[in-house]
């Protein structure tokens, strides 16, 4: 396993000390990728008001010669302990989708980070599958995303491939794949 991935932060001068804003991984120049173009999500936003003030964000490197597997999962536990902006944290990660308007029941209590490691995962599931679809471009079925990715569930003996169904639904929702009937059966694409 080559290990060439890192975590690392971006922190805010402006504050005393420099407040960390945002936790990512990646390998190269990923770090420092976000101030070369500043892209308008809230994180880029917020990353052009401390440019336009006459400052640089900070990048740190908390953690470096990782695996992928290694990073992700330090990534994951630094944005579950920091928490994001929609539940009381302090960071400009989005790994909530906008789009989603939950029903809140005073009776069930949401551990903290739990969110942050749901959407988290979410996301990798996603990445999982734009992928599997970049590499088959003739498309694929629901059953090989849950069997080429190890996502087969086992409802008392039958495929009941539910997981991949639906984020195949939400990429869809989304404009990521589209879908095509052949059959009694979809074969999805990426657009």
């Amino acid at each position: 396993m080559t290990k060439t991935y890192y975590v690392y932060s971006l922190k805010d001068p402006r504050k005393k000390p420099a407040k960390v804003f945002y936790i990512g991984k990646g390998t190269g120049s990923r770090a420092t990728d976000h101030l070369k173009k500043v892209d308008d999500t809230r994180k880029g936003v917020y990353i052009q008001e401390i440019l336009d003030s006459g400052n640089t964000p900070i990048i740190s490197k908390v953690v470096e010669e990782l695996t992928e597997e290694q990073a992700l999962q330090i990534e994951l536990e630094l944005i579950s302990s920091f928490g994001t902006l929609e539940t009381g944290g302090v960071l400009y990660n989005t790994v909530i989708p906008r789009s989603i308007h939950r029903k809140i029941n005073e009776k069930v209590t949401v551990p903290h980070g739990a969110i942050e490691k749901a959407q988290l995962g979410l996301k990798l599931l996603k990445d999982s599958i734009i992928l599997l679809s970049e590499e088959n471009p003739e498309g694929i079925y629901n059953s090989d995303c849950a069997h080429y990715l190890g996502l087969q569930s086992d409802h008392n003996g039958n495929q009941q491939d539910y997981l991949t169904y639906s984020v195949l639904g939400i990429l869809l929702k989304e404009g990521v794949l589209e879908s095509k009937k052949i059959g009694n059966r979809r074969k999805y694409k990426k657009l």
